[in-house]
């Protein structure tokens, strides 16, 4: 039987999307020399603070330790439904109470002037909601992908956000990281030719009934949703364009004790106008995490692609080397300057809604067993 699958703009390519889309500029948002400030202006900050929206094991193990490291904003404030982790929170971080909120007195943050963004890390079903109630509160927003489950819902988070003057940004790290940054500018730039070819996987294996990703009311689907979605975002970011049709199959179903509620794995393909082709597959029972390119004159492989350290790559010509990077660090440092700024992040809620049109649009192709054409 199939899993269920509910439904879920133009291609932003940001000039800054080449390696030297790395240099962040200066960590200070306030310059040296200070203009006068108007009646009841609120001054700038050097730091703005954040706020992490769901203390699991992303905002634990990743977003927490990336926050002691950037330089451009700090963690300011927390929100979690369980006292016992508010608690250790504000007991190891030094977080004072009145910066700890729950989810019911969420909408709160409006009055507080130490919280500037928001992150939200929740399951997928929640993204939307509290996207949208902080950007009532007045918060910039970073919403961990994807984005949301639909892309009607996508659509409502951007309006919130502009609705209320605040900016939208997806956690895309891996805009931020060398060596897909490398495979971006060889792929957009045609550094060893015009891209015929592009394949990728991502696929870990998950075996606990209990975990909400298998859960379609708070998942949204399967592994596609969580982990497919770096090698949509590679095909995306090699070629610097959409494509124009997608057509896929689930896979066969090994443990049905469970993947009762989303698909264990999903082959795809996505065909570009130019004629090339990006072959993707991702897994809830295998693994793989690579992506590589084949061009006229050459090509490239990243292996692994998208993990949060020790991503190694080579080409035709040799192999790449580019420093270790604090991923989430640089993503957020550079969303903060974005936000004192007021400049575009180069990741913006479009992106991520355009990346849930192709992802709605691969389930239907599943569903249905044929090819679905893409309109932008």
């Amino acid at each position: 039987m199939k899993p269920k699958n509910q439904p879920r703009r133009k291609f932003l390519i940001n000039s800054t999307l080449a390696v030297s889309g790395l240099s962040l500029g200066s960590s200070v948002l306030m310059s040296c020399n200070k203009p006068q400030r108007k009646a009841n202006e609120k001054p700038k900050k050097e730091s703005l603070g954040v706020a992490l929206v769901g203390l699991g094991s992303y905002a634990t193990g990743q977003l927490l330790p990336a926050l002691q490291e950037t330089k451009n904003c700090h963690l300011a404030g927390i929100v979690t439904g369980t006292p016992s982790k508010a608690e250790e929170w504000m007991k190891k971080h030094n977080i004072p109470q009145a910066n700890v909120y729950n989810y019911d007195n969420y909408d709160q943050l409006a009055k507080n002037d130490d919280i500037d963004i928001v992150y939200v890390v929740l399951p997928n079903s929640m993204h939307a909601e509290y996207t949208i109630r902080a950007a009532k509160a007045g918060k910039h927003v970073i919403c961990e992908k994807p984005m949301a489950v639909s892309v009607k819902e996508c659509e409502d988070m951007i309006a919130a956000c502009k609705e209320n003057n605040v900016q939208l940004s997806i956690g895309y790290r891996l805009h931020f990281e060398p060596y897909n940054l490398k495979v971006a500018e060889l792929g957009q730039q045609e550094k060893l030719g015009a891209v015929k070819n592009i394949s990728g996987a991502h696929s870990f294996h998950l075996n606990d009934p209990k975990r909400w990703r298998v859960h379609h009311k708070m998942s949204g689907g399967g592994p596609l949703m969580d982990v497919g979605i770096y090698v949509v975002q590679g095909a995306l970011y090699t070629m610097g364009q959409n494509p124009i049709e997608v057509s896929a199959q689930y896979g066969k179903i090994t443990k049905p004790e469970i993947f009762k509620d989303v698909e264990e794995s999903i082959d795809f393909t996505l065909k570009f106008a130019n004629g090339s082709v990006a072959q993707g597959t991702t897994s809830y029972q295998d693994s793989g995490n690579f992506l590589n390119g084949e061009a006229e004159n050459g090509w490239w492989k990243l292996q692994p692609a998208y993990a949060y350290g020790g991503i190694s790559g080579e080409t035709s010509e040799g192999k790449m080397d580019f420093p270790e990077v604090n991923q989430q660090a640089l993503q957020m440092d550079d969303f903060a300057l974005c936000v004192a700024q007021n400049k575009p992040t180069r990741v913006p809620g479009e992106m991520g809604m355009r990346d849930m049109k192709i992802i709605t649009a691969i389930y239907e192709s599943a569903d249905q067993n044929k090819p679905v054409k893409l309109q932008w």
